[in-house]
């Protein structure tokens, strides 16, 4: 099957990461136009670029944060390109120690949630004004497995992806698709969710040697193994096809192998 994303611009934030690599070369084997955004690291950013040699690409620098900042990408990506096809809202944190709840401070909660819900909301905003005008597009956000089922040590981060697998991603559906309503030969804009449980990348790679560690995350999956980059990758492009997605809207896909909060298969 076709996805027929040749030639749509997609912006992708954090794209300087392990699974916003993957999606950036999985966009361009579909022949996309990409912006490749980044906050600190352009030189990652700059190779992706790099390797990615027959697809057109920009990267742009922003701290997702900051309103101005955010402004400013979405003004030089529709310089660069005419206007944004889709949004694919990639960029987050995840703070690596845990941390349990009655020892966190409200600068980490706060910072997560700036991080990994404000800045989702602030590029949202953006699009959705841009969508108005060209009354097309669709968004994917990027969640995690954390907000469908929590994650003891982290309760900032669960917090913020919980937000956006299920109350923002049930209400932005229902408002793009008023901004850019179906009509003959369109389906009409939309807006998924991917939640990644836990995804071989540079970030994870040290967790992932603690082999007591993947036999926990494993147990509770009924396909017990480590996703790839590939298997979120795959599934964000195939959403931002309206080819192949076009009556798929406000629905958090969970990439986890079946993943459920209790053990599936035996740990010992």
């Amino acid at each position: 099957m076709k996805t027929n994303l040749k030639n749509k611009v997609i912006l992708l934030t954090g794209a300087s990461g392990g699974i916003g690599a993957g999606v950036a070369r999985a966009f361009a084997a579909e022949g996309a136009r990409l912006i490749l955004h980044y906050r600190r690291g352009r030189a990652a950013a700059e190779e992706l670029q790099r390797s990615l040699p027959r697809a057109k690409t920009i990267i742009l620098g922003a701290d997702l944060t900051k309103e101005k900042e955010v402004t400013a990408l979405f003004v030089a990506a529709q310089d660069a390109f005419g206007g944004i096809d889709t949004l694919v809202a990639n960029a987050g944190i995840w703070v690596d120690r845990e941390t349990p709840l009655h020892e966190m401070t409200l600068a980490q909660w706060r910072r997560t949630l700036e991080t990994d819900l404000t800045a989702a909301f602030l590029c949202c905003r953006a699009f959705f004004r841009l969508v108005k005008e060209q009354k097309h597009g669709n968004a994917t956000l990027v969640a995690s497995t954390a907000g469908v089922f929590g994650e003891a040590g982290h309760a900032d981060y669960a917090a913020a992806k919980s937000a956006l697998a299920f109350g923002f991603l049930r209400t932005l559906k229902n408002e793009i698709a008023r901004l850019a309503p179906p009509a003959r030969g369109y389906c009409g804009g939309r807006v998924n969710c991917v939640s990644p449980g836990w995804t071989v990348t540079p970030l994870t790679e040290g967790h992932l040697r603690d082999t007591a560690l993947v036999r926990r995350v494993t147990a509770t999956m009924a396909l017990p193994k480590i996703a790839r980059v590939e298997d979120i990758a795959n599934l964000i492009v195939f959403l931002s096809s309206d080819t192949l997605a076009g009556h798929i809207t406000g629905q958090n896909h969970v990439v986890a192998g079946g993943m459920e909060g209790r053990l599936l298969w035996p740990t010992a």
